[in-house]
């Protein structure tokens, strides 16, 4: 194998390995009403307005990861420096385990790019919203 070759080989596996992690570009806009209905997954483990298992989602869009008090997160979450927009959600909520090695979060990922940028539509909608979310998150 030439030098080009194993230099091209060697891009292609390194693109294969670190694309995962890689922070996708949102390119789809979501239906926050969709978002609705398929938040029925998260709601098992998390609330708008309280902590259960998982912290609760008031005002998580923009907000920093392992800030909500009274809820006790992993060190990785912690340790991650993440704050929680749009692309740094979809990257997430694609494969959890992946993004944050070390999450707490028992959840394997929702893989569809439009059912994500839903959730996360809805999250954003109901997070702006002092009725559902009250003044202070």
């Amino acid at each position: 194998m030439s030098v080009r070759s194993q230099i091209y080989a060697f891009t292609a596996v390194l693109a294969f390995a670190v694309g995962p992690l890689a922070t996708p570009a949102v390119a789809v806009e979501g239906d926050a009403d969709r978002g609705e209905e398929l938040y029925a997954v998260c709601a098992g483990c998390h609330d708008l307005k309280e902590n259960k298992i998982g912290p609760k989602h008031c005002g998580v869009v923009d907000r920093p990861a392992a800030s909500v008090p009274d809820f006790t997160y992993s060190s990785a979450m912690e340790e991650s420096g993440i704050v929680w927009t749009d692309e740094e959600l979809h990257a997430f909520l694609t494969s959890p385990f992946t993004y944050v090695s070390g999450t707490m979060m028992g959840f394997v990922g929702m893989y569809d790019e439009q059912e994500r940028a839903d959730v996360i539509a809805y999250m954003r909608k109901f997070s702006a919203d002092p009725e559902l979310c009250g003044e202070a998150q």
